[in-house]
């Protein structure tokens, strides 16, 4: 990382991330490579709420961290909740945008006169926690954008203006969505020689011309532009004509691909810093147990993630496939993947694969994967 001033102390690093699994899992790696591999002083930010979560599903003393690898929060701005759960994304971000820089400023200032620690020499924030960078500017540190998505996710992100200004979206009615208009094929996004309206981040399936979500990928995309440099999680020979490509847009600073991070991290070998985990729901390690007995690439793995939710009738429907698989199954069931209500699964689908599945709240996603008997089918 040639971005970070040097000082006669070790560099610092203060790592923010989108206050969603998805983005704290890849930040909290980046900071332990950066950490094990570069030398790094880290303090790395959660939300508040996030925060809480943590230490509910981790334990009261698993954020302690190492004396150079420490956590700090601000708040995220929305009011207060026990839930365990992600938060409305629109809601959180538009709240993160306007509420949390003078709790990050207060942060870097309290950080900056600690005695017992470095001070600040550059910080690395989510590319959709762009408040980092007024808050960097003050104290005269660079930022690195740490886009989470693909550079493919990341391109078309960069085409929404282009979009609205062709009328390509916002979409004219809801029967859009359904009729064939997102088989509309594009062919002017630069490193992507066609792409079809559905593949683009399905935010652009609104009808509202003042869509919160649009306007935030709008806003941070062009924030974007100020940042000393970006990095994605991917590397070249999986994209390398969208790499490419970004040079050729003007005034977008270096764009680099450090990835892939989760075989990158395999080489961070310091046991206590490893033990530092980032899941917000407590993990059923149980499943490892059982998939133990099974056979190699037998097993259907299941997991909408922690953002995707679903009435339950649609979870019924997705059961009733799953059982008609035939296949062994571990399927996680988060506790808040059905809107406004439990998950209520029928017994005789219970019945029906009591001895080929296991449902699980939670689990350790990439040792999981890791296993030998989790095939793709």
């Amino acid at each position: 990382m040639t971005y970070f001033g040097k000082t006669q102390n070790k560099p610092h690093v203060v790592c923010v991330p989108f206050p969603a699994q998805g983005h704290i899992n890849p930040m909290l790696k980046l900071a332990k490579l950066l950490h094990f591999k570069g030398g790094f002083h880290v303090t790395f930010v959660n939300t508040e709420y996030n925060h809480k979560r943590l230490l509910k599903s981790r334990g009261p003393n698993s954020l302690n961290g190492l004396s150079s690898f420490r956590f700090e929060t601000i708040p995220d701005g929305l009011s207060e909740s026990d839930a365990e759960a992600t938060q409305d994304v629109p809601s959180l971000c538009d709240s993160t945008r306007k509420t949390c820089l003078p709790h990050f400023k207060k942060l870097i200032s309290k950080l900056n006169n600690c005695i017992d620690i470095p001070p600040v020499t550059g910080i690395v924030s989510d590319g959709i926690m762009s408040f980092a960078l007024e808050a960097a500017e003050e104290v005269n540190v660079p930022v690195v954008l740490f886009w989470t998505n693909s550079a493919c996710g990341f391109m078309c992100y960069l085409q929404f203006r282009q979009l609205i200004e062709k009328g390509l979206t916002p979409l004219k009615d809801s029967s859009y969505v359904t009729n064939g208009y997102l088989e509309t094929t594009i062919d002017w996004v630069p490193g992507i020689k066609e792409i079809r309206l559905k593949d683009f981040p399905s935010f652009i399936r609104t009808t509202d011309p003042n869509d919160v979500m649009i306007d935030f990928v709008l806003w941070e995309c062009e924030r974007a532009l100020k940042a000393s440099a970006i990095i994605l999680n991917t590397f070249d020979a999986l994209e390398q004509d969208v790499l490419q490509a970004f040079s050729s847009i003007n005034n977008l600073p270096p764009v680099y691909s450090i990835g892939p991070l989760n075989f990158l991290f395999k080489e961070v070998t310091d046991k206590e810093l490893n033990s530092i985990g980032s899941n917000l729901w407590k993990e059923e390690r149980e499943c490892l147990k059982w998939l133990e007995g099974k056979e190699p690439n037998t097993v259907v793995y299941v997991n909408f993630g922690s953002i995707a939710v679903m009435t339950n009738d649609q979870l019924i429907e997705f059961a009733w496939g799953l059982a008609n698989s035939k296949k062994t199954f571990l399927w996680v069931i988060r506790s808040d993947l059905i809107t406004g209500e439990n998950a209520v699964l029928p017994l005789e689908f219970l019945e029906e694969t009591k001895n080929r599945g296991l449902l699980s709240s939670w689990c350790p996603q990439e040792e999981v994967l890791d296993h030998s008997a989790i095939g793709f089918f």
